[in-house]
C-alpha cells in the first residue's frame, strides 16, 4: 500500500487546503464529530448558513468535484474525492445537508436522466438552492427494497402516487425527493418499479419527523395521498426503476464507506481517558479501560488501512478488490466500538445528557447515532450477503418469489396491495 500522497494527490491536497484556509476556520478538537450524523441541525438559520457555503463552493468549483465539467464538476475521480473529504473534515463547515443530493442522487440523474432533467435539477442542486432526499424504505420494505408497495399509477400525463415511505433523512427540509414506486403489480417485484422525482411541496404529501431519543429529528415518515406529479418526472424508463435504484445504492454504499472515519477523533478519546477521573485516578490508568482503548485504536487503524488499500488501487488506476465491499460494513462496526469505548471511559456519567453531561453529552450522542450506520445504505446483514455471494462466491439463498408477480406475493400487508 502507498501511505503517502502521490505527487498529483499532494498537489491537489495543497490546493484544497489553501482555499479552505482562506475561507474557513479550522475545527476545534471539541467540535470534532464522533459520528457522521453529528452536526445536522434542522433550524432554518443553520440551513441558510449551509446553503450560503454551498453557493461559495459552487462558485469556486468545489461543489461536486467528481461530476463531469459540463454539469459543474471537475471530472475528478474518487481518489480526489477522498482527499477533498479528508481536508474538508478539518473545518467547521456545514455540508451534510447536500450529501444525499450531490453524492447519490446527482450522479444517478447524470447516468439515467434525460438532458432536460439534468439541466433542470443539477445546477440548483450544485449551488445548494434545492436540497434533496431519498424516498426509499417503507414499513414493510427495508432490506428487501424490491418489496415496496407505495404505488404510482399513470393517468395521462401525470403519475398519481399513494403510500408511505419511512426513515427518510432530511425530508422535512428537502425541496425534492427521488423515490421508487410500484408502477406495475402484475410483474415480478424487481420489474414493476419506477424511479420518480417528487417535489416535496406537492399537495397530498405529509412529512412527519421521527423524534429520536437525543432530541433530534433526522428521519421522517412521508405519506402520499393521491399526489400528482407530471409524467416527465420519471427518471429512466417506466418499470426500469430497479436499475436506477441499483445505481443509487452503489453511490450510497461507496459514499458511506469512504465518509466514515473516526481516526481524526481518536485524539478525543485519548484525551477523555486522561481527563476522566475514576476511583481517584485518570481512567487511562485503568487496565480494563486501557484494553478497551487499545482495541478501539486497533479497529480504527484497520479501518484506515482498509481505506488506504482502496486509495492505493485507485491511485494505480486499478479496480479495488474485496476491501471496497467490506468498507461500509467495517466502518459501521468500528463506529459503534469507538462510541462504546468512550461511554466505558465515562462510566455512569456517560448516561447524562445536555449541559450537565461531560463534553455536553457528545459521547452519548455518538453512541445513539452509531447504530444508524448499521442500517443506512443497507443493513449489516445485507452487506454480509453481498460479501458472501459476490466476493467469496458463496451460493445465493433460495428466492422462490423472484419470478412471482408482485400482486400474488404473500405478505403481511397483502390486503393493501393494488
Amino acid at each position: 500500500m502507498d501511505f503517502k500522497d502521490s505527487a498529483k494527490e499532494a498537489e491537489f491536497r495543497t490546493e484544497v487546503r489553501a482555499w479552505l484556509d482562506r475561507h474557513a476556520a479550522a475545527k476545534m478538537e471539541a467540535n470534532q464529530p464522533l459520528s457522521p450524523f453529528q452536526g445536522l441541525d434542522d433550524r432554518p438559520d443553520v440551513i441558510s448558513e449551509a446553503k450560503a457555503w454551498q453557493r461559495k463552493f459552487a462558485e469556486a468549483g468545489w461543489a461536486a468535484i467528481t461530476w463531469p465539467p459540463e454539469y459543474g464538476g471537475r471530472g475528478t475521480g474518487p481518489l480526489e474525492a477522498i482527499v477533498f473529504g479528508e481536508e474538508l473534515a478539518r473545518y467547521d463547515i456545514p455540508v451534510h445537508y447536500f450529501t444525499i443530493g450531490l453524492g447519490m442522487i446527482g450522479p444517478t440523474i447524470i447516468v439515467h436522466g434525460n438532458e432536460s432533467q439534468k439541466q433542470r435539477y443539477l445546477p440548483p442542486m450544485l449551488r445548494g438552492d434545492e436540497i434533496w432526499c431519498q424516498l426509499w424504505s417503507e414499513p414493510d420494505a427495508g432490506s428487501d427494497l424490491a418489496g415496496l408497495s407505495a404505488r404510482a399509477e399513470r393517468h395521462g400525463d401525470v403519475f398519481v402516487i399513494s403510500g408511505q415511505k419511512i426513515w427518510t433523512s432530511g425530508a422535512h427540509y428537502s425541496d425534492f425527493g427521488l423515490g421508487v414506486f410500484r408502477t406495475d403489480p402484475d410483474v415480478p417485484k424487481h420489474r414493476g418499479i419506477s424511479a420518480i422525482v417528487v417535489p416535496m411541496a406537492t399537495p397530498g404529501i405529509t412529512v412527519r419527523p421521527l423524534r429520536q431519543i437525543n432530541g433530534g429529528a433526522h428521519f421522517n415518515e412521508v405519506f402520499f395521498d393521491d399526489v400528482r406529479v407530471p409524467s416527465d418526472s420519471l427518471l429512466g424508463d417506466l418499470n426500469d426503476g430497479w436499475r436506477v435504484a441499483r445505481t443509487m445504492m452503489m453511490n450510497e454504499r461507496l459514499l458511506a464507506g469512504i465518509s466514515i472515519s473516526v481516526g481524526n477523533a481518536m485524539a478525543s478519546l485519548l484525551e477523555l481517558a486522561r481527563c476522566t477521573i475514576r476511583d481517584g485516578a485518570p481512567a487511562a490508568e485503568d487496565p480494563v479501560i486501557r484494553q478497551r482503548i487499545a482495541r478501539a485504536y486497533t479497529l480504527v487503524r484497520l479501518l484506515d488501512l482498509t481505506t488506504a488499500r482502496v486509495r492505493t488501487a485507485l491511485a494505480r488506476n486499478s479496480i479495488p478488490g474485496p476491501e471496497v465491499s467490506i468498507l461500509k460494513l467495517f466502518a459501521a462496526l468500528v463506529g459503534t466500538e469507538f462510541a462504546e469505548t468512550g461511554m466505558a471511559v465515562l462510566g455512569a456519567a456517560g448516561g447524562l445528557w445536555g449541559d450537565s453531561a461531560p463534553e455536553h453529552g457528545r459521547w452519548a450522542c455518538a453512541l445513539v447515532e452509531s447504530f444508524m450506520m448499521h442500517i443506512a445504505g443497507g443493513t449489516d446483514e445485507i452487506q454480509r450477503n453481498i460479501i458472501g455471494e459476490i466476493v467469496l462466491g458463496l451460493p445465493r439463498d433460495l428466492n422462490p418469489d423472484r419470478d412471482v408477480p408482485f400482486r400474488d406475493l404473500r405478505t403481511s400487508t397483502a390486503a393493501d396491495k393494488p
